[in-house]
Order: structure tokens, then C-alpha cells, then sequence
């Protein structure tokens, strides 16, 4: 026992030696192995900068109070339209509906040539400042290209490791919560856990989204940005957040197992393996061999994980190293304030979070917080709490947790009680909001609120998914999704901490249940 507590301090050790190291160097790269591009690419925003300013009197209506008139009347248009589009099913003859929406279009056609008339973009002048303005965003996006070309092999350290991790959580989840299920019993057990789960979950991730809602309205960081904002029509690269029913259903049940395992695609593991788990405890002897040979593959996995996180350091080398080499430390001065306050939510978030455990598990709860430092730790430098998932969930078991109840509330965490991620989404979209000037009142707040807590279960496995549930919560609430560009930049430096809060937050989850459970023991 004492080797492995010793090994278990080592690798932090060496995770946190990567870390400095990985920021120096990143420092010193960004300064001379990537300076020349780093140089050209502050260079294009300051060029943009400037041309958006001198596009700027060339897009002011000529006319205000007539552009506003004319802009109400083409909103009226447009909604007059889209009511006679839905009337051409009424009835049987659709002449007299169609009539109406082509009537309804030659307005708003007239409408645009009006509104475009109170402008100078048709200028030689304009139209050449639209020219250079998307040559520079060319030149830059090949500059960007080129840096990135240099830097892969560090981005690869990074990659590879949680390649690899990808390659352990799947069968994992699956393994460990169909042996976990089964000896729950009956699916009576499998309902009153589920039931305290979610109910621990919900009331988080209400706090969470809650939490950022209170902060970003008392620091109001968007008013002191003074940043120029992006045209609209800029193409972020980020699709939005489906937000009807039925695909938020569809991606809970899986149309094949094999898919979900190929993709990842956590929570739809969790469903297949309660059922095949239920079915398993229900059957009893028969199914015992099965659940004997999970049980078998699972600690095989568990011994993988033990090889896989010996490249941990490596992996925290590669991702700082990179993302300092990028960014630079002068970002930091840049968005000092939002990222200061955002993190300093998540101080606050922490705290609320290890009181509220420490209620129901005690002084116990600062031995968890030690325990969980190693994963957290991963989770930060790798920007992926799914990177620290075999880890978190080794050394809740050490803790005291029943291996039943980790591998059960543990990966259903992983989709319903992403912590530190629902904190920045309010916090995120009422930032944007605010940078435009866009006044949003308590009622339109809340909204927004229930809203993301709808849209972002079970994205866990989509890539920047807290910027993909952002993106189709502005188009909700017509908010330009182009103020997403605000964030790109400091995103992973943000994600680094949304990562950890999640990792601290599932675990105390953990915790809580078991201890509710009667299943917390005193651990190793």
C-alpha cells in the first residue's frame, strides 16, 4: 500500500514538473520558434481592426430614424411572409396564399433596395476595403496553417494520450456499470440510485448555471471588453446545439450498440448496459458466467489505465507547450478580466460544491478533494475531464466508494452533471449579450437558463461542446452568433478549468450517493 501511495505522488509530481516545464518552454517558443508567425498573425487582427473601422462610416444609414423605420417594416414583412408561407395548405386551392407570399417577398425586395440606398456600400472605396479585408483573412489563415504545421509534434504528445484514453473509457463504462447494475440485484435498486443521481445532478447543474447567471450580471465583464465585434457572416466553424426533443432523445437511446461504442458515445453506453445489466440480474445463475467474465475484462481495463497513465506527463508536456506556443502569455492581458473573474467563479463554484458534499459525507470530504487531486490535475492540462475518467474513477474506490455505485453514477456524471461547463455557458452567453449592448431582463435570463440546462446533457463526446450548446443558445434568444469569435481564442485556456470543476463536482457526486446508499466505507 505504501508503493502505491508513493507511485500515486510521484505521477502528480511528474504531471505538475511537465506542467511548468511545458509553459516555459511554450513562453520560449512562442517568442522564437514561432515568433515570425505569431508576429503576422497580431499583425492581420490589428489590420482587421482597422479596416473595420473604415468600413464603419460606410455602413451608417445616411438617415437613422428612416433605416429604423424601414428596418420594423421589413421584420413585419418577413413575419407577413412567413404567416402566408404556412397558410398555403389551409384549403384545397393555394393560388390566393402564394399570391400573398409572392406579394409579401417584392416588399422585402423592396425593402433591402431602400435600406441598402441609406448606405455607401455600393462605393468603389467600400468594395475595396471588402477586398483587402478578406485577403488579410486568407493571408492569415495560412499563417495560422503554417504555425500549427510546427507545433504539431507537441499537439500530438497531447493527442496520442487521449487517443488512448478514448480507447479505454467506452469498454469501461460498459464493463464496470454492467457487473455494477447486476450486482445491484434488482431494478428497483437500479431505479432508487438512479433516482438520488439525478436528483443530485439537477439540483448541481441548476447551481451552476445559476452561479455564472449571478457573476457575469455583477461584473458585467462585456461592458469592459471595448472589443470590435466580428461581421455576422463570419463562419465560426461551430454548428449550433439541436434543441427539439427528438434529437435530444435520439442521441439518449442508441440505434446500435457497436455505434456508440465506436463513437464514444457515453451516455447511450449507460443505457444499453442498465438494460443489459438489469436483464442480467434478473436472469441470476444463468447469466452469471457473463457478469464473472465483464467483471474479468473490467479489471483488465483497470490494468491499462494503470499503462496508459504512465504517459500522462507527456501528454501535460505537449498540451501546455502548445497552447502557450499559440496563445502566448499576452492573452492573458488581453482578456484578463473575464478570465479572472470566470475563474474566480470557479473558486466560488468549488467551494459551494465541497460544502454542500461535506454536509452529507463530513470532514471526509477534504480526504476526497486529496484523492482526486491526480485526475483533477490531468483534467486541467488536457482540457478533457474524459482524459481523467479512469483515474477519478480508481481513486474514488480508494476513497471508500463501492465499485457498484462508481461505475453507475460516474459515467451518468459525465452527461448530466457537467459542472464547471454549465457555470461558463450562462456565464459565456450573457458575456456576448453584453459585449453587443443587448439588454436581457431577469425573465429572458431565466429562460435562457432552463434552456442550457435542457440542451447540454449528454454532449459530453462533441468537441467543443459547451461553444456548440453557446452557439444555438444566441440564435434562440437573436443574439449574434458571431460574438462566439470573442471566446475562440481563450477557449482552451477557459476549458482548462471548465475540465477540473467537472471532475470535482461528478466526484463529490459520487460520494454523496454512496454515502446515501449506506455504501462509503472508510477506503485504502
Amino acid at each position: 500500500m505504501e508503493h502505491q501511495k508513493t507511485k500515486r505522488s510521484r505521477l502528480t509530481l511528474y504531471i505538475g514538473i511537465a506542467l511548468v516545464l511545458g509553459i516555459g518552454l511554450g513562453f520560449i517558443l512562442n517568442k522564437n520558434y514561432v515568433g515570425k508567425e505569431n508576429t503576422a498573425i497580431a499583425n492581420a487582427e490589428l489590420i482587421q481592426n482597422g479596416l473595420h473601422q473604415k468600413m464603419s462610416p460606410y455602413e451608417i444609414p445616411s438617415q437613422k430614424a428612416l433605416s429604423g423605420q424601414l428596418t420594423k417594416l421589413k421584420e413585419a414583412a418577413a413575419a407577413q411572409k412567413k404567416a402566408a408561407e404556412k397558410n398555403i395548405l389551409a384549403d384545397s386551392t393555394s393560388s390566393s396564399a402564394m399570391e400573398a407570399v409572392n406579394r409579401w417577398s417584392d416588399s422585402l425586395k423592396q425593402l433591402n433596395v431602400q435600406l441598402a440606398s441609406l448606405t455607401d456600400t455600393g462605393n468603389a472605396a467600400y468594395k475595396s476595403l471588402v477586398k483587402e479585408k478578406e485577403l488579410v483573412l486568407l493571408q492569415k489563415n495560412e499563417v495560422v496553417k503554417a504555425r500549427d504545421k510546427k507545433l504539431e509534434w507537441f499537439s500530438l504528445m497531447a493527442d496520442i494520450f487521449l487517443r488512448l484514453i478514448k480507447m479505454i473509457v467506452a469498454p469501461l463504462v460498459f464493463t464496470t456499470l454492467v457487473v455494477g447494475v447486476a450486482k445491484l440485484g434488482d431494478i428497483k435498486a437500479v431505479g432508487r440510485i438512479g433516482g438520488k443521481t439525478l436528483l443530485w445532478f439537477i439540483s448541481a447543474s441548476l447551481m451552476s448555471l445559476l452561479l455564472g447567471m449571478i457573476l457575469v450580471n455583477f461584473f458585467e465583464p462585456g461592458k469592459a471588453m471595448h472589443l470590435p465585434l466580428p461581421e455576422s457572416s463570419v463562419n465560426l466553424g461551430i454548428d449550433k446545439a439541436a434543441l427539439t426533443v427528438k434529437d435530444f432523445f435520439y442521441h439518449v437511446f442508441p440505434a446500435s450498440f457497436v455505434d456508440a461504442m465506436a463513437k464514444n458515445e457515453i451516455l447511450q453506453i449507460v443505457v444499453f448496459a442498465i438494460f443489459f445489466g438489469v436483464a442480467a440480474a434478473a436472469l441470476g445463475k444463468v447469466a452469471d458466467p457473463v457478469v464473472k467474465a465483464l467483471d474479468a475484462v473490467a479489471h483488465i481495463i483497470l490494468k491499462v489505465t494503470g499503462y496508459v497513465m504512465n504517459f500522462a506527463p507527456v501528454a501535460v508536456f505537449g498540451a501546455m507547450t502548445a497552447i502557450i506556443a499559440k496563445q502566448g502569455l499576452g492573452i492573458l492581458k488581453t482578456y484578463s478580466i473575464f478570465i479572472g473573474e470566470f475563474y474566480f467563479g470557479l473558486a466560488i463554484l468549488w467551494t459551494v460544491l465541497i460544502l454542500a458534499g461535506g454536509l452529507f459525507i463530513g470532514k471526509r470530504i477534504l480526504t476526497l478533494i486529496k484523492r482526486i487531486k491526480e485526475p483533477a490535475l490531468i483534467a486541467f492540462s488536457t482540457s478533457s475531464s474524459e482524459a481523467a475518467f479512469p483515474k477519478t474513477m480508481t481513486e474514488l474506490e480508494r476513497f471508500g466508494c463501492k465499485n457498484k455505485i462508481v461505475s453507475f453514477v460516474l459515467p451518468l456524471g459525465y452527461s448530466f452533471n457537467l459542472d464547471g461547463s454549465m457555470m461558463y455557458m450562462t456565464f459565456a452567453s450573457l458575456f456576448i449579450a453584453q459585449s453587443y449592448g443587448i439588454h436581457l431582463d431577469i425573465g429572458t435570463q431565466i429562460s435562457m437558463l432552463l434552456i442550457l440546462m435542457l440542451t447540454s446533457k449528454g454532449i459530453a463526446g462533441v468537441p467543443r461542446a459547451s461553444l456548440v450548446v453557446i452557439a444555438g443558445t444566441l440564435a434562440t434568444f437573436n443574439i449574434p452568433e458571431a460574438g462566439l469569435a470573442l471566446l475562440l481564442g481563450i477557449d482552451p485556456l477557459l476549458d482548462m478549468g471548465r475540465s477540473a470543476t467537472n471532475v470535482v463536482g461528478n466526484s463529490i457526486a459520487t460520494a454523496v450517493v454512496s454515502k446515501w446508499e449506506g455504501e462509503l466505507t472508510e477506503g485504502a
